[in-house]
């Protein structure tokens, strides 16, 4: 039976000028949807799990464009509530060399931020589930979000079903006070915490010893010491930390790092040495590729191994959806990364 994966989320038109313009070089935008649970529904729909995408749009023909842009990847969108007046929007600018990439959100009063506490069914979503997935962002678009996405939790335990959540702070939607306030009640119910290098630091105010972000330098032992002070705190299962070290806006060093909390023992992926087409949704691309790695029983080393690769492919591709294939990523993973043409 198809291992079934639900997310819940909000899905946005992205609008972003073509190749490497600025937005005010620009005349015209290209059009695509993305958000951080979908771009998870999408990749995961992609490797051949059964994914469900929750969540509300308006009942207009934008927010039916946002449907349809999951639908062609094969994502259950039945438990998608149609009502409210907008959809949300990003302006994505993306950067090069030492200009860095700039996203601007336009998402204000938008349909899923005005969600209410009773128009989600969940021990209905839930039936036959085996993962739920939602990040940081969720919660912090405020309205009822932060209750909703509790009771997701409750019924989600209450149905067996296991949790991930990546931390994905934004600082444009809340405060690290809200922040670290609105995720501790949280995080008790969370199985698989996924995080970056700043999240834990901008949230809880853990930091890892010895790294300087800024300069592209990070101390592995830091980021196990994270780990562990995490799932100590909150009782995780697992942890896991993406490692970007930015060379530049076109060049980065990408990892990752799987903590597990029964064994104190974490392990690190191989480091990629990125030259980026598009960076916007490598962290739900990490995520996914976690999901389905533990989903299909691989252990710790494999995992992290097939989600770095995963996301590593994934900022090889235009706006947010991963759409590799399980045999690219295990491609990569297993060392095939020339780049060479495949006949």
């Amino acid at each position: 039976m198809t291992k079934r994966v639900v997310t819940f989320g909000e899905i946005m038109m992205r609008l972003n000028p073509e190749g490497y313009m600025r937005f005010i070089q620009s005349d015209r935008f290209e059009v695509s949807f993305a958000g951080a649970e979908a771009n998870v529904a999408v990749a995961l729909s992609n490797y051949g799990l059964d994914a469900a995408f929750v969540s509300k749009v308006p009942a207009h023909e934008i927010g039916q464009c946002a449907v349809n842009a999951l639908r062609q990847f094969g994502v259950d969108t039945s438990q998608v509530l149609r009502g409210g007046e907008r959809l949300g929007i990003f302006f994505c600018e993306k950067g090069a060399s030492q200009r860095a990439s700039k996203v601007i959100y336009d998402r204000a009063g938008a349909a899923f931020a005005q969600s209410g506490k009773e128009e989600y069914g969940w021990d209905a979503i839930f039936k036959n589930a085996s993962w739920f997935h939602f990040t940081g962002i969720t919660p912090a678009l405020g309205g009822n979000l932060p209750e909703i996405c509790l009771d997701a939790c409750h019924a989600a335990k209450a149905n067996g079903v296991t949790i991930s959540c990546d931390l994905n702070y934004r600082k444009k939607l809340w405060s690290r006070e809200k922040a670290g306030e609105v995720m501790a009640k949280l995080m008790p119910y969370i199985d698989v915490c996924i995080a970056n290098e700043e999240d834990a630091k901008d949230v809880f105010g853990i930091a890892a010893k010895n790294s300087d972000i800024d300069a592209g330098k990070l101390d592995r032992d830091g980021y196990v010491d994270v780990a562990r002070q995490i799932a100590r705190r909150f009782g995780t299962k697992k942890v896991a930390v993406t490692l970007r070290g930015s060379l530049s806006a076109s060049e980065n060093d990408w990892a990752g790092m799987l903590y597990d909390a029964a064994t104190d023992k974490a392990v690190f992926s191989t480091t990629y040495r990125i030259h980026l087409v598009d960076r916007v949704g490598g962290g739900d691309s990490f995520g996914s590729g976690l999901i389905y790695a533990l989903l299909s029983g691989y252990d710790d080393q494999k995992a992290v191994d097939f989600a770095v690769a995963a996301s590593c492919l994934k900022q090889s591709i235009e706006h947010d959806f991963n759409l590799v294939s399980v045999s690219e990523v295990e491609a990569l993973a297993g060392g095939n990364a020339s780049g060479r043409v495949q006949r």
